[in-house]
């Protein structure tokens, strides 16, 4: 009965079965996957074409031949990748972080700030700041971090006293100060300025407590905490 069952037509039409189960969940997948590129969230895709970026140039472009215009970026999601001679290069646009060097920063009064301080930063995920972010500038983090040093000293440069305003504030009126430039000069968005204000470090207390050598209670008070 077993090799009579398994013979003739009932063996053909298992076979046939089999092979139509497994084109199903194997071979139409790895076509489909072929043919669809997928984006996960946090990711942009700069579409190319021989390695080179695809760039959408509207009319003027194209008279000109100046080569403006933005580079197609994909989302996350599914996209077609139909014809096969189309390619992806993918970038992380998930929010990162870079530390500034510690520094001596003079306010209006004289009054010399050790400010320690970094920066929250991300990709935006379009045409044109791809563009400047992927393909137009060499170290984003290094140019990013000069232009937010730069208003970074011009913020505290105008302000008076000797003590840092709140972190809250300072770090701000920092970002508002330097956001819009940063943008147009790296293709990054400026999420967040922190900064920790005079820090309190051995070196930093002790010229402090020496400055003020005329108050000996606060001078004390400033060489215990030392300890």
């Amino acid at each position: 009965m077993i090799f009579s069952a398994l013979g003739g037509g009932a063996m053909g039409g298992l076979v046939k079965t089999g092979t139509a189960v497994l084109t199903i969940l194997l071979v139409i997948p790895a076509l489909l996957k072929l043919l669809i590129v997928t984006v996960d969230e946090g990711w942009a895709a700069i579409r190319t074409r021989n390695g080179r970026p695809i760039i959408r140039r509207g009319r003027a472009g194209k008279a000109q031949g100046d080569g403006v215009g933005e580079v197609v970026v994909l989302r996350p999601g599914s996209h077609g990748a139909f014809p096969l001679f189309y390619w992806y290069k993918l970038i992380d646009v998930r929010c990162r972080a870079t530390d500034l060097p510690a520094r001596q920063l003079t306010g209006a009064t004289g009054h010399q700030h050790l400010v320690h301080a970094s920066f929250e930063w991300r990709p935006v995920a379009s045409g044109r700041d791809l563009r400047v972010f992927e393909l137009d500038v060499v170290n984003v983090t290094e140019r990013a971090a000069n232009i937010i040093s730069a208003a970074l000293r011009d913020v505290i440069r105008s302000l008076e006293g000797a003590e840092l305003p709140h972190n809250d504030v300072l770090s701000l009126q920092v970002r508002e100060a330097c956001a819009d430039k940063v943008l147009a000069a790296c293709g990054v968005e400026v999420v967040n300025v922190l900064l920790t204000g005079d820090a309190l470090t051995d070196g930093y207390l002790l010229s402090q407590a020496l400055r003020e050598s005329g108050d000996a209670p606060r001078t004390i008070a400033a060489l215990h905490a030392l300890n």
